[in-house]
């Protein structure tokens, strides 16, 4: 008792309220611009947190992580143009949804998805820290080149339509991953002497001229387009379809939890596993990608869920589980906090504090969020003629931010043009995007594994985790391949049936 009422006294005060409601405010405003995400608005944030309470700084910080995850997908689901790099998996059904009318349902799932996932998040960072963070422990190179292994087996599942042309697709983002400077050798790897090339292709400028410039030389290809009004006002999202969807929130977000206590892994790949994971179990399978309001529910479940999960090994270890994470650690050092086991010893009163805060701002963006979508689905209701100019715009500055370097907005057109082919060619765009993010982590822990065991092979059955992984990856190809086969096989009947007639 003694704990919990310097508890309330320490969080019970204006400056926390308004430094948690700030937080949200500003990630799910920045979130929502493309180009400009949740770890550059942490990241810009920090210097301002200096002066004020331990407590407020971290919730401040904290309030724009968690309002950032959820602002990326407003962008990607009105315009195609995804504000951070983990709402990519929410448009593949998000802005089919917009382009049909149901902006406004889209935008509901995604937020309710968001809350429910970042509540469970919550929860798992309070009762099960100390346990999650032991499982992360048990994770070494082995572990990470499996789990990594049945990542990838989400390409199968993602290549809707042709899966030659979709594995094609993986096999060229793992080639684009690999450019830049070798992490062993340190030798130059196709940047073609390039020094523009040596510190890898950028993502961000990769992400908007994929998804954001083909739509744009799409509409002027066509030229004379009548504006068809998307009915952003209209019906959102109704009790049954959030019922429907549950499940694969659920799911979703407990897949982003045990993603987000592992260091090092991300939001962007809990957001694929999550997504890919629904659409096998869904009974809507056949309209994922078509414009499906699971989709969009387990897109946002798995990235959102990873927000207070990364915070584990943060407090529970000092071991920061993404890049955000980390500038959040610092802040923690700033006001002369060490996180990890000691912090619990003799901080626990703060922590405890953090994490009612923590809890706090799941309400707060839900709040937020209905505020958001009032106003930005109206976007939704511009004419293309008027909005794509924009779009182009803040496509050009976004690129150029991350790094200053014009070379970023080369970049981003010459990726437009390849997403234009993409289109033209009925290439899916999605294998791509995960052959590029998870090529380096492939082989990053791939190389690590065998300069640990000596290239002793027998390093990667080293363990129960490494089997377990290896038993869901050969499980998921062996399924999907199934599929494909009756897939292919009920095609050439429904062939010969409308032949013979």
């Amino acid at each position: 008792m003694e704990n919990f009422s310097e508890v309330i006294q320490l969080f019970f005060s204006l400056e926390n309220f308004l430094a948690i409601a700030a937080g949200v405010v500003i990630g799910v405003v920045v979130g929502s611009i493309p180009g400009l995400t949740a770890t550059m608005a942490v990241a810009l944030a920090l210097p301002f947190t200096f002066s004020m309470q331990p407590i407020a700084a971290i919730l401040l910080l904290v309030g724009i992580y968690k309002g950032g995850m959820y602002g990326g997908s407003i962008t990607a689901i009105l315009i195609r143009t995804p504000g951070s790099p983990a709402s990519a998996c929410t448009l593949l059904d998000g802005y089919p949804m917009a382009q049909q009318g149901h902006a406004k349902k889209a935008l509901k799932a995604a937020l309710y998805s968001s809350v429910i996932a970042d509540f469970i998040s919550n929860i798992a960072l309070i009762f099960f820290a100390a346990y999650l963070a032991k499982i992360a422990l048990n994770f070494g190179a082995p572990e990470f080149f499996w789990l990594i292994c049945f990542s990838l087996t989400i390409i199968i599942s993602l290549a809707s339509g042709s899966m030659i042309k979709g594995l094609m697709a993986a096999l060229l983002g793992i080639l684009l991953s690999l450019v830049g400077l070798d992490s062993v050798f340190g030798s130059q790897r196709l940047t073609f002497d390039n020094y523009n090339l040596m510190d890898s292709i950028s993502f961000i400028p990769l992400l908007i001229g994929l998804f954001a410039i083909p739509e744009i030389m799409e509409f002027y290809r066509k030229k004379a387009i009548p504006h068809i009004k998307a009915k952003a006002s209209g019906v959102g999202l109704t009790f049954a379809e959030l019922k429907r969807c549950m499940k694969s929130i659920v799911r979703g977000s407990l897949i982003g939890v045990i993603i987000g206590a592992i260091p090092g892994t991300g939001a962007t790949a809990a957001a694929f596993i999550s997504y890919s994971d629904a659409r096998r179990r869904s009974p809507n399978k056949a309209n994922f990608g078509k414009g499906e309001v699971e989709g969009v529910a387990a897109a946002e479940a798995g990235n959102n869920g990873v927000a207070g999960a990364t915070m584990i090994p943060l407090l529970s270890l000092g071991i920061p589980g993404d890049v955000i994470t980390a500038i959040i650690l610092g802040a923690f050092m700033v006001h002369g906090l060490t996180p990890g086991p000691i912090m619990f010893q003799e901080n626990l009163s703060l922590i405890y504090a953090l994490f009612m805060g923590i809890m706090l701002s799941s309400v707060i963006l839900l709040v937020v969020g209905n505020v958001a979508i009032k106003y930005f689905s109206l976007i939704a209701d511009i004419p293309k003629s008027i909005l794509f100019p924009i779009v182009l715009m803040f496509c050009v500055y976004g690129s150029y931010a991350v790094n200053n370097d014009a070379f970023d907005i080369g970049l981003m057109v010459a990726f437009g043009v390849l997403g234009y082919i993409f289109n033209r060619a009925a290439i899916p765009a999605a294998p791509f995007l995960i052959g590029f993010i998870l090529g380096p982590m492939f082989e990053d822990n791939l190389r690590r594994s065998l300069l640990i065991g000596s290239n002793d092979l027998s390093i990667f059955v080293r363990g129960p985790i490494t089997w377990f992984f290896i038993a869901l990856t050969v499980g998921s190809i062996a399924l999907a391949l199934y599929r494909f086969v009756e897939a292919r096989r009920k095609a050439q009947q429904g062939d010969s049936t409308s032949k013979s007639a």
